[in-house]
This record gives structure tokens, C-alpha cells and sequence, in this order.
């Protein structure tokens, strides 16, 4: 065993009692050192009754950890997530059973009917409660009240108002969902001494993986629990902390000492996955963050491929160059399983996916984000289209009738409905209609005939600038308190499908198609199928691949725009993106993204690769 190890996984396997910090670079394996130390100490300990505990974030993780430990005296060793860790103390304590556990989709039920029943103005249900759950997770996990907390994406007392239902819901039915099982097994900790000396006793060693993931109230168990002898092994790495919305920041890591002052710190510095060249590159743009510990990594598999980078006039030409060079790749005998491409959002993967699937490529989408050309936005542009082949629509033009505002009232649409005509037509034989109403009905029959002049591309284009349907996504953004720019994203991508289509009915099979291929993704994602990644940098963390390509490296999308404040995040985010790749990177932007000039990313110059002269003249 010793002779496989470098020397600081060594001394990370050879540390006795007492905390220990391991900072863990990405490649260093982390995992083999975990393991090693562990067949270590159990070689080690008498006390059969003893058992280690085994920390990480998902099942997977726990049980390619456990399968990789092997069948020996894994009695004596417990590999769980955090989750069931808590809920294992909290079925012992309470007696709880898993039915009274909240799944997901449970979940999302019972703040849908909570939401039908508030009198609000929200266009998408589905979103605003996913919105409401991730800011409601966020908020418990760090240990805030609703008092105390400010959400974002939603109205203060909206969520307040949210939030006391669904805890009054739960209080009722005696549920309780993932975060509860966090915060209740704190407050146990807390509250109940001899549960907690019970707990403390029954491990001698605590072990925690990617404890960069780690947020508030996860932090503070795992250091009762670990107290009064503190054998706590953490593993981690600053620079890929990535999940600050979910509550994890590198801050836990890198206060790890001043928390133990009597720490042991070992750096695993040596990379055994990518080229010198990819470390190289890393290095340049993760140095520049200030919050960090200074790692330096090592690689030992040569100097490598040169990176490459390309520009692009736009994000259909990106895609498509992507998919050229991928095609090359997999005709030299590169696996489909060994190619990945990863972006900033889940938006993006939209364009990849259908550069691909025109080649005939197989692709495999690890976070799609949900069905984007089934949202709203998406049915609002067709609706518009559908009206401007004929204005008779009912049910379409209900749904835009006030987007943007034309102050067509509840009461007159009710009025309306009751006429015997079509509901255009119905709206100008009613009693109650106002002049300035008839103007604003006649407008919109005037816009109706204008995008119906159009091909569907230029036809949203006018319903987006000329109708205003941007202004109206604006200000619902600044109703619901949140950045309009995801809003924006999702309306340049059902932009970016109507391009060359010849009219209504080939735009509405092109986003019938693209949902279909959605909907396919999450079917066959438990298939395991082959194919070439298409992944966010967040979806992309722990994986590794023989070439990846990383696209729209632009101000705005990478950094992201909706970021620019957490800018250390952001490097982090792209770090993590730059070290999945072994052997080939290709790096590339375009000079336009839907129909907006755009400025070089700053990681590239912070890599070396000042580029900015490109995106100034035509190729």
C-alpha cells in the first residue's frame, strides 16, 4: 500500500487522532487516500464495537466509496450521506419512519396547491415553487429564520407567506422533508445531551469528504458529533466550492484551523489526471482569487497537447464547429464516453444538442434544467404567432391578452366571454369597454397583422422589441424580485430555434422536437446510454474526460452576468470546468450571442490567451 502513495497522501493516511485538514486538489486521489487511511486505522483499533464514520454528499458517492472499500470489515464502517446520517439518529430518537419523509415530487404538489390558493400574479406555478424551495433550502441550512431572511427571486411576504403554509401543512400531516431532517437533528444535538454523547461515543473516527460542499447547520452537526475528541478527517478543496447558493462556501475549509488550532494541514498537490499544460492554465486563473490556500499542482502524465481556442460569429456557428471537431475526434477513435462539452447554464446545451443530433452524434445531457421549450415563454411566442395567422384564438390570446399590460381588466375578459363571437371580436361589442381599451385592442389587431407578415425569426423579434414583450418580462422579474436575465436566456433560446424556419408550423415541430429530445434525456439518463456529455460546470464537478470542449467563454455568460458580484465563485466554477479534462481542451467564444456583441471572457487573458483583438475584427 505504502509504496503506491506519494508522500503527502502518506501522511494523510499515517495521521493518528486529532482533526486533520487535507487539502485535495482535483486528481489527487482523494478517494484512494480516504480508503487507505481507513484500512489503516481498522487494522489499527481493538475496540470492535467502534465504528468509523464515512461522510459524503451523494448516495453514489457512499456507494462507490463503499464498493471500492470492499466486503472486510466493512461492518465496522458506516459510508452515508449527511441526509441519511441525520435521519438514521433521527428514526433511533423519534422513531420515525421513511413514510414520513416528503419526496420531491410530493413536495412540489403540495406548494403548487398551496400557491392556487393565494390570490398572486405568477405565470409559471411550476417555477416560482422551485424558485420558493430553493430559497427556503438555503435559508434553513443556514440556520435563519423567515424573519431574519431575504429572499431573492421572490417577494418578501410572499414567501413568508409560503413558507408558514407549507410548515403548517407538514406540522398537520407529521412529514418532513430533507432540511428538516438537518435542522432537527441540530436541534437535537443541541438540546439533548445524552443523544448526543450517545452519538459521539459510538464513533472514533469521523471522516468527510468534498468538505468544501459543506454548509451551515451540515457543519455544525459534524463538529458536535466529532467533539470532545475531534478525530475529524475532512477532505476538500477550496478552489472547487461551488455551490454557494445551496449555503456551501470555502470559508468552513479554510477556518478549519482557527476552529482546531491544534489541525494537522497536508496539500495533495499532485495531479494524476490532466497534462502540465491544462494545470498550467488552471493555476493562472485560480491564483488570482484571494480567499484560498496556495496549492501548486503537480502533474505527471508530460507536457501535453497545445489548448486550443476558436471564435465563432455566433452560438449556432459555435455549436456547429464543436460538433465538427467532435466528429474528428470520434472518427481518430476517441470514445463518445470520453468527449464533453461544458457550459455555464443549462440553457446553453440546447444549441450542442442540436448540432449533434443533426450529425447523428449520441448525447447525453447530465442537468437539462427541465424542459425549457415547453415553458411559458416558449407557449407565449407561439401564442403571438398563432394570432398573427389568425386573430380567432381563443385560448392564445388569453394568454398574452396582458403581456404587455393593456389593462384588459378580469371583469371585461368574463364580459367578453359571454358573447356569442369570438373573444377578439366579443371584446369590442361589450358594454362596459373603454375608449382607451377599443385604441388598445386595435393596436394589438394591427400587431397581429404585422407578425403575420413575418417569418417566425423576425415575427418574435417584433413581439419581443416592437410589441415589448422584453419590457413585460422585465417587470414581472421586478414583481417576483428576481434578475430578469434567466428570464431573457430562455427568450433568446426560443429566439435562436425559430431561426430558418419557413413558418408557424416548422418553428412549432422544431420546439416539439427539441422537447421530445428533452423528455427522451431524462428517460434514458438511468439507461446509462453512450454518448458525448453535454453538462454545466456545476453538473460537470467530479468527472473526467480524454477531451473537453469549453464554449461561450464571454463577459456575461462566463463570468455570468447574474454572478459578477461573486466573482471568486465564478473562477472557481470555470477551474473546476478547465481541470475535467485529461488530455485535449478546446476553448472558444463568439463575437455575437443573439444578436448582441460580446467582449472576451477575463479568465481567458487571466490564462495567457489575450484574445480581445479577434472579437474586434471580422474573420
Amino acid at each position: 500500500m505504502g509504496k503506491t502513495l506519494n508522500d503527502n497522501q502518506r501522511i494523510a493516511v499515517n495521521h493518528g487522532v486529532g482533526p486533520m485538514l487535507v487539502l485535495a486538489g482535483p486528481g489527487s486521489g482523494k478517494t484512494t487516500v480516504i480508503l487507505c487511511r481507513l484500512r489503516r486505522i481498522l487494522e489499527e483499533i481493538n475496540n470492535k464495537n467502534k465504528k468509523i464514520l464515512v461522510v459524503t454528499f451523494t448516495k453514489a458517492a457512499a456507494a462507490q466509496m463503499k464498493e471500492r472499500f470492499g466486503d472486510r470489515d466493512s461492518a465496522r464502517v458506516l459510508f452515508t450521506t449527511f441526509h441519511s446520517l441525520f435521519f438514521r439518529i433521527l428514526r433511533q430518537t423519534y422513531g420515525y419512519s421513511s413514510e414520513k419523509i416528503l419526496g420531491e415530487d410530493e413536495k412540489h404538489t403540495i406548494l403548487r396547491n398551496i400557491l392556487a390558493e393565494k390570490d398572486w400574479s405568477v405565470d409559471d406555478p411550476e417555477e416560482f415553487v422551485s424558485q420558493f424551495i430553493r430559497q427556503a433550502s438555503y435559508m434553513r441550512n443556514e440556520l435563519l429564520t423567515p424573519m431574519e431572511f431575504i429572499p431573492v427571486g421572490t417577494q418578501r411576504e410572499m414567501f413568508r407567506q409560503m413558507y408558514r403554509a407549507y410548515d403548517s401543512y407538514k406540522e398537520r400531516h407529521g412529514k418532513l422533508d430533507f432540511d428538516d431532517m438537518l435542522l432537527q437533528c441540530y436541534e437535537l444535538f443541541l438540546e439533548e445531551q445524552s443523544t448526543l454523547a450517545f452519538w459521539q461515543n459510538k464513533f472514533s473516527f469521523i471522516m468527510v469528504d468534498e468538505f468544501q460542499d459543506v454548509n451551515r447547520v451540515q457543519y455544525e452537526c459534524i463538529r458536535l458529533l466529532a467533539a470532545p475528541q475531534n478525530n475529524l478527517f475532512v477532505v476538500g478543496d477550496d478552489d472547487q466550492s461551488i455551490y454557494g447558493f445551496r449555503g456551501s462556501s470555502p470559508d468552513f475549509l479554510l477556518e478549519f484551523e482557527r476552529q482546531y488550532p491544534n489541525c494537522e494541514r497536508v496539500i495533495l498537490d499532485t495531479n494524476y489526471r490532466s497534462t502540465d499544460r491544462i494545470l498550467s492554465l488552471a493555476e493562472k486563473v485560480i491564483g488570482v482569487n484571494q480567499r484560498r490556500f496556495a496549492k501548486n499542482l503537480k502533474g505527471v502524465n508530460g507536457k501535453g497537447d497545445k489548448v486550443s481556442f476558436f471564435l465563432a460569429e455566433d452560438t449556432t456557428a459555435e455549436a456547429e464547429k464543436v460538433a465538427e471537431k467532435i466528429s474528428v475526434l470520434l472518427e481518430d477513435g476517441i470514445a463518445l464516453n470520453e468527449i464533453a462539452v461544458i457550459y455555464r447554464t443549462n440553457l446553453q446545451g440546447g444549441a450542442f444538442a442540436r448540432a449533434l443530433y443533426r450529425r447523428g452524434i449520441p448525447y447525453i445531457i447530465r442537468d437539462g434544467g427541465g424542459d425549457i421549450y415547453d415553458h411559458w415563454i416558449a407557449k407565449d411566442m407561439l401564442a403571438y404567432l398563432t394570432l398573427g395567422e389568425s386573430e380567432d384564438g381563443d385560448s392564445a390570446l388569453r394568454r398574452i391578452i396582458n403581456k404587455p399590460k393593456r389593462y384588459i381588466s378580469n371583469e371585461l375578459l368574463q364580459e367578453a366571454q359571454k358573447m356569442p363571437y369570438t373573444l377578439f371580436r366579443s371584446f369590442f361589442v361589450c358594454p362596459s369597454l373603454k375608449k382607451w381599451q377599443e385604441e388598445s385592442l386595435e393596436k394589438l389587431r394591427r400587431d397581429f397583422m404585422q407578425i403575420g407578415k413575418r417569418k417566425p425569426y423576425e415575427g418574435i423579434q417584433y413581439i419581443r422589441r416592437v410589441i415589448g414583450y422584453d419590457d413585460y418580462l422585465e417587470e414581472y422579474a421586478a414583481f417576483r424580485k428576481c434578475g430578469g436575465q434567466a428570464f431573457f436566456e430562455i427568450a433568446d433560446e426560443i429566439t435562436e430555434i425559430a431561426k430558418n424556419t419557413a413558418d408557424l408550423q416548422e418553428f412549432r415541430r422544431n420546439l416539439e422536437e427539441m422537447s421530445r429530445q428533452m423528455q427522451e434525456q431524462v428517460r434514458e439518463k438511468a439507461a446509462m446510454k453512450k454518448g458525448v456529455t453535454l453538462a454545466t460546470m456545476h453538473g460537470a464537478k467530479g468527472l473526467e474526460f480524454y477531451a473537453v470542449f469549453l464554449p461561450s467563454l464571454a463577459e456575461g455568460v462566463v463570468p455570468h452576468e447574474r454572478a459578477l458580484d461573486g466573482l471568486e465563485e465564478e473562477r472557481r466554477l470555470f477551474y473546476v470546468a478547465l481541470t475535467r479534462t485529461k488530455e485535449k481542451l478546446c476553448l472558444s467564444a463568439t463575437r455575437n450571442r443573439y444578436g448582441k456583441e460580446m467582449k472576451p471572457s477575463r479568465f481567458l487573458k487571466e490564462m495567457g490567451l489575450d484574445v480581445a483583438e479577434k472579437f474586434m475584427k471580422k474573420t
